[in-house]
C-alpha cells in the first residue's frame, strides 16, 4: 500500500491560494468600511438644511472649519441619529448571524424568533398603560420594559429547547409561535388602550431613529463593543458549529453550552437595539446573508462583515427614509420591511436543506 506525498509545489500553491483568499476578503471588508463612511456622510448631509459632502467631511475632521450652525446641526442633531443607525444595524445583523450559526437555520433572526416582538410588547405596556416592569426606572420605562421582555423571550425559547426531543427546527417554530403570541397581546393592548396611546404604540412598532440621543448611543455602542470580542473569542468554535453538533463535538466544542452563551449575548444585542429604536425587522436576516455571500463562513471575516453589512443597510435605509418623500422622514422599520420581505420570500423559496 502506497501513499502519495504532498509535493512542495502543491503546498506552495495551497498557501498562495489561501493568502489570495484572505487578501480578497480583507479588500471586501475595506470596501464595506468605505461604503459605510460614504453612506454616513450622505445621511448627515440630508435633512431640512442640506449640506454638501465636502462640508460634511470638513465638519467631521475639522469642525472649526465650518459655521457654528453647521456644527450644531451635524454634531448635535444628526450625528446621534446617523451613528445610532450604524450601531443598531450592526447589532441586529450580528445577532441574526450568530442565531443562524448556532441554530443552523438561514431564517433565524431576532425578528423571526420573537425577540423583537417580545420587546414591542414590553414597550407597549409602558406606552399604553404606564406599566413599569422595574418601578424605580420610570424615566426610561419604555426601553427598560422592552429590554426585559426581549431577554425573557430569549430565555423562554432556550428553556423550552432543553426539553428532551426538541430539535433545532423546533426551536425556530417556538420562536415563530412567540411572534404570534406577542402580536395577539399587542392587538389586545391596542383594543383597550386610548386612541392617543394606540398611536404611540403603532409609531413605536414602526421603528424610528429620530429619538436617538448621545446617552442612548453610548449604551448601544458600549454593548456592541463588549459583545463582539466575546463572540470573536469563540470564532473557531462557531465556525465548527456550521458542520453540525456531532462534528463540532469531535473537535472539542460543547454545542449546548456554546449555544446558550451565544444566545444570551445576541439576545442582549437585539434587546438593546430594539429597546432604543423600536421594531426594525429583517436587518438580522438580510445583513448576515449578504456577508456570507461575500466572505464565507469563516468567523474571522464573517463576524465583522455581518456587522458592517447590517450597519450599511440601516444607514442606506436612513437615507432612503429622508428622500422618498421630500420633507417627510418615513419610519425606518417600514423601509427595512419593504426591502426585507422580498428577500425573506426569496430565501424561503430557494432554501435547500442540503446547504445548511
Amino acid at each position: 500500500m502506497t501513499t502519495e506525498a504532498t509535493s512542495p509545489t502543491d503546498v506552495s500553491q495551497g498557501r498562495g491560494f489561501y493568502h489570495a483568499l484572505v487578501w480578497r476578503r480583507q479588500l471586501i471588508l475595506g470596501a464595506l468600511v468605505l461604503a459605510l463612511f460614504l453612506s454616513l456622510c450622505v445621511d448627515l448631509a440630508l435633512g431640512p438644511a442640506r449640506f454638501g459632502l465636502g462640508e460634511v467631511i470638513a465638519a467631521l475632521f475639522t469642525p472649526d472649519a465650518v459655521s457654528q450652525q453647521a456644527r450644531v446641526i451635524l454634531w448635535e442633531i444628526r450625528m446621534p441619529v446617523a451613528l445610532m443607525a450604524l450601531a443598531v444595524g450592526a447589532s441586529l445583523s450580528v445577532a441574526g448571524a450568530q442565531m443562524q450559526t448556532i441554530l443552523s437555520n438561514p431564517l433565524a433572526s431576532p425578528f423571526t424568533l420573537g425577540i423583537s416582538a417580545g420587546a414591542s410588547f414590553g414597550a407597549a405596556l409602558a406606552l399604553a398603560f404606564g406599566v413599569a416592569l422595574i418601578p424605580a426606572a420610570i424615566e426610561y420605562v419604555v426601553p427598560i420594559n422592552a429590554f426585559i421582555m426581549a431577554m425573557l423571550t430569549a430565555f423562554a425559547i432556550h428553556a423550552l429547547s432543553l426539553k428532551r426531543g426538541v430539535t433545532i427546527e423546533t426551536i425556530v417554530l417556538l420562536g415563530i409561535a412567540m411572534v404570534f403570541i406577542f402580536n395577539s397581546l399587542m392587538a389586545l393592548i391596542q383594543f383597550f388602550a386610548s386612541q392617543q396611546a394606540v398611536a404611540a404604540v403603532v409609531f413605536w412598532t414602526m421603528g424610528s431613529l429620530t429619538k436617538a440621543t448621545w446617552p442612548k448611543l453610548w449604551v448601544a455602542l458600549g454593548v456592541l463593543a463588549a459583545v463582539l470580542p466575546l463572540l470573536a473569542r469563540h470564532g473557531w468554535a462557531l465556525t465548527a458549529m456550521r458542520l453540525g453538533d456531532a462534528k463540532a463535538e469531535s473537535m472539542g466544542v460543547r454545542p449546548r453550552a456554546l449555544r446558550l452563551e451565544v444566545l444570551v449575548l445576541v439576545s442582549l444585542l437585539a434587546a438593546i437595539a430594539v429597546a432604543f429604536v423600536g421594531t426594525i425587522g429583517f436587518i438580522g436576516l438580510v445583513g448576515p446573508h449578504i456577508a456570507r455571500l461575500l466572505l464565507g463562513e469563516d468567523q474571522r471575516f464573517f463576524l465583522p462583515g455581518a456587522a458592517l453589512c447590517g450597519a450599511l443597510i440601516l444607514s442606506i435605509g436612513s437615507v432612503l427614509s429622508k428622500i422618498i418623500i421630500p420633507g417627510t422622514i418615513i419610519p425606518i422599520g417600514i423601509i427595512t420591511s419593504l426591502v426585507g420581505i422580498p428577500f425573506f420570500l426569496f430565501l424561503v423559496l430557494s432554501h435547500k436543506k442540503a446547504s445548511w
